[in-house]
């Protein structure tokens, strides 16, 4: 979609599919979603402001036992960047962010 400028607008998007440490965006923005479409039991999901995962930790998820698919919001400023650390188990999950 696009406004009368000519421009793109929305969220961009990084779809993470391995246990890793992903850079999703270097630089502020804004951390809007993660969308977790094929969790697995027990897999961490931690979130850092930062360009690796020495920055400040936004928060760490642990998938619980019975996942179901489900998008968590938190449209959070970042000041440095977006870095996802997953961990314990493969899993699919999309960030997306400005």
């Amino acid at each position: 979609m696009s406004l009368n400028t000519g421009t793109a607008v929305g969220y961009s998007y990084k779809n993470i599919t391995t246990t890793t440490t992903t850079l999703v965006k270097s630089g502020a923005g804004i951390l809007h979603t993660l969308t977790l479409t094929k969790p697995v039991a027990t897999g961490t999901i931690a979130i850092y402001d930062g360009i690796d995962a020495t920055g400040t930790l936004i928060g760490t998820i642990t998938v619980p036992a019975n996942p179901q698919p489900s998008t968590l919001t938190f449209n959070a400023h970042v000041l440095v960047g977006i870095t996802i650390v997953t961990g314990t188990a493969a899993q699919d999950i999309t960030v997306t962010f400005i």
